[in-house]
């Protein structure tokens, strides 16, 4: 789990290292839909992510090697002059740079595949090398219990050495099946590529798409490791919004609300030895660096 310890320079832990003026640092995010992406928490974080700061379409990976369309099905649209065009599953590519900063983004967002995963991961990583990829950051969501009525728990971890000692990170100790965000991350590791992985745990029960909350909670741990305000007011309005339906919804069916109570108190008392000012300094942290974007 992330500690959110200050350092020397009084903030929490930079992911990117200084760099020299005029130098740039690229950072790939990449979110998959499907298995990796309760309540589509993941792929929406990067779609804000990607339209707050303006990213451009760059490359894309041919879809007829990796999807079977029997099971991922390309979908037909009409366009804005009314002719009817096909949209293909396929994974896109886009670059944005973060205004005010040394930091370039490569966007990486797409379907899960169905076949060839080794190949597909393979072509995402020759499209980091020619983008000059410096860091990896896969952003996943998962169906746990947990309760909506409190702080959505996201996990923070790597597998590289010099990030978990640096960030105060933990490497991974999970074990089972994996979706093509585990496989990307152990490609980019052998390929000597930084990579840390953030999972949120949307609440099981409440599954369905979008999951304004988890989605907030992912953004809050992105803007913490690239050190970079975020105006999200509108998302964290659509999560109160989003817990507000939750709660009259379960309170209409007692089995859920006893449910809920039993999630509730299991959390609360795991939490309770860390109520701490770690959480505290951490959000008063993100309000003086929002009060000083604006």
């Amino acid at each position: 789990m992330m500690s959110f310890d200050e350092d020397a320079a009084g903030t929490a832990p930079r992911l990117v290292r200084p760099v020299a003026d005029g130098e740039r640092v690229t950072v790939m995010l990449a979110a998959f839909e499907g298995w990796n992406d309760a309540g589509e928490a993941a792929s929406d974080a990067l779609k804000y992510l990607s339209a707050e700061w303006g990213g451009k379409k760059v490359a894309s990976i041919d879809p007829d090697e990796y999807y079977d369309f029997q099971f991922t099905r390309p979908t037909v649209r009409s366009t804005a002059s009314g002719k009817r065009k096909i949209k293909w599953p396929t994974t896109k590519l886009a670059k944005a740079s973060v205004p005010g900063t040394d930091l370039d983004i490569v966007f990486v967002h797409g379907i899960e595949p169905s076949y060839k995963w080794r190949a597909y991961t393979a072509e995402l990583l020759t499209q980091a090398q020619k983008l000059n990829v410096n860091y990896v950051i896969l952003v996943g969501a998962l169906l746990a219990d947990v309760p909506h009525s409190r702080p959505i728990p996201v996990t923070v971890t790597s597998d590289d050495d010099e990030l978990r000692e640096r960030l105060n990170l933990e490497a991974s100790q999970y074990e089972g099946p994996v979706g093509i965000v585990g496989v990307l991350g152990e490609v980019a590791l052998l390929a000597g590529l930084p990579t840390i992985s953030l999972w949120a745990a949307v609440p099981h029960y409440v599954a369905q798409s979008p999951s304004p909350k988890a989605e907030l909670a992912l953004l809050n741990r992105i803007e913490e490791l690239l050190q970079v305000p975020l105006d999200s007011h509108e998302i964290a309005e659509d999560a109160a919004a989003w817990e507000r339906g939750v709660d009259e919804l379960a309170t209409e069916d007692p089995e859920i609300a006893a449910y809920v109570r039993q999630l509730e108190e299991a959390k609360d008392t795991a939490d309770l030895p860390e109520a701490s000012g770690e959480s505290i300094a951490r959000e008063f942290e993100r309000y003086l660096k929002r009060r000083g974007k604006e």
